[in-house]
């Protein structure tokens, strides 16, 4: 993960930094000076009336649209500053709760969605904001992603629909004279051309257990049934032993010839380096990793597409993009200045705040109405809405541990090093969920 430089001309340019904290305790001391030490005037001076908002977030690469962002938010709201701060992604959850129990945490803290906002829910960190926030019209999936699970209650804004789509190298495919596949015989033919001309067909990085149901999504939802299936297992009709299922994860291990040699020892940055450095054609990832791409080769032409049916697919089913809402903003419950941060968040779910998300991050907004203006981005978008799924796993089966995620994981990382294989693996999958997950019906 890198550090985006802040842009020229900022008007304050000592008051945000990016952080990349090393350990816990290093947290605990950049977040000394937060405003809930700091009284209700924040930093402007005692008396002045101003209020400082901190707000806290995993994303570094997105510190210069943030200042961006929260400098329009300040010019409509002069009597507040915003104090953004972001620390490194796989710290983060414990940084983040360490912050929310004591006194020095953020006022609007960027939390995780759907099972893993359950912890903090629980723990009585956020306040509820219902009546708050309107996300009526939103897209129900969206929606259930800022809720906890036991009260139903509004706890964050989502700020972006997120989708799994294969990227290609759009010219390497040219080159070879291929086309992005609509047909599973095509692109397995595309992957053959690709591996005799001595290029990586497909980068897959799966020392990082987390990216590999990721790819399980990409390559395979239309095998389990995508969007049906979710009905069938949540209404415990099926289980993850289903045919089905199983034929899906065995569609990664067929497909594992086309990987990196050695997939399990390839983290996912170096399988990022090897689709940025042209040395792979394809990569199975998520729309936030668009930005990415075009930061690390502004002069490759990416493409993106949904991989078609595998054999063996149910009947009717279709290339598909599986969504999620994720990166949602929240009010921490210990905030010194909870009408302040609550009229933050609820600017969140504005055009206006939708509109620098899309073209200032670089990310699908979860606002209704907002539409992307990069192409590819706007594609993504387009897909879900014509063809969309859940990705199941994440919206579905965190709400407990093992999550799912978790399982499927490790499970493909088993299958890829040949200890096990594609039953077993829907197996351990199916056993681990059913210690917490109860069937609706």
């Amino acid at each position: 993960m890198t550090f985006t430089p802040r842009p020229t001309g900022s008007s304050r340019p000592a008051r945000r930094t990016a952080l990349t904290i090393a350990a816990l305790s290093g947290a605990l001391a950049v977040t000394a000076c937060s405003p809930s030490t700091s009284g209700s005037t924040g930093s402007g001076g005692a008396g002045d009336g101003k209020v400082t908002l901190t707000v806290w977030s995993w994303r570094v690469e997105d510190q210069a649209a943030y200042t961006k962002i929260f400098d329009a938010y300040e010019k409509a709201h002069p009597d507040v500053t915003v104090d953004f701060k972001a620390f490194k992604a796989t710290e983060y959850n414990k940084i983040l709760a360490t912050g929310l129990a004591g006194a020095n945490g953020p006022d609007v803290p960027q939390v995780r969605s759907y099972g893993q906002l359950q912890g903090t829910v629980a723990s009585k960190s956020l306040l509820p904001l219902d009546g708050k926030v309107d996300l009526s019209g939103w897209d129900d999936n969206v929606v259930a992603s800022a809720k906890g699970k036991e009260d139903g209650k509004t706890y964050s804004v989502p700020l972006a629909r997120q989708t799994v789509q294969m990227f290609y190298n759009q010219g390497l495919f040219e080159k070879s004279g291929l086309k992005a596949p609509t047909t599973w015989a095509e692109f397995i033919a595309a992957n053959d051309t690709l591996m005799a001309a001595g290029v990586t067909p497909i980068a897959v990085g799966a020392k990082d257990d987390w990216t590999l149901p990721i790819v399980h999504e990409v390559l395979a939802a239309p095998r389990f049934g995508g969007k049906a299936f979710q009905g069938e297992v949540l209404s415990g009709r099926k289980t993850f032993t289903d045919p089905d299922w199983v034929g899906s994860v065995k569609v990664v291990g067929d497909l594992a010839k086309y990987m990196p040699k050695n997939a399990t020892g390839v983290a996912q940055t170096d399988a990022q380096t090897l689709f940025s450095a042209e040395k792979a054609a394809m990569i199975p990832g998520g729309s936030f990793d668009l930005s990415v791409f075009q930061k690390a080769n502004p002069g490759m032409k990416i493409g993106i597409f949904q991989v078609p049916p595998a054999p063996g697919s149910p009947s009717g089913s279709t290339a598909t993009t599986a969504g999620w809402a994720d990166g949602n903003f929240a009010v921490s419950a210990r905030s010194k200045h909870p009408a302040e941060a609550t009229e933050l968040v609820a600017w969140m779910t504005s055009k206006e705040f939708g509109r620098m998300v899309t073209d200032d991050i670089k990310q699908i907004s979860a606002v209704p109405g907002v539409e992307p203006t990069d192409p590819l981005l706007k594609q993504m978008s387009d897909n879900y809405a014509r063809s969309g799924s859940p990705y199941l796993l994440l919206t579905d089966f965190r709400y407990g541990a093992p999550s799912g995620t978790d399982l499927l994981g490790k499970g493909l990382q088993e299958l890829l090093l040949g200890s096990k294989d594609a039953a077993a693996v829907s197996q351990d999958l199916d056993t681990g969920v059913k210690t917490w997950f109860k069937p609706t019906a």
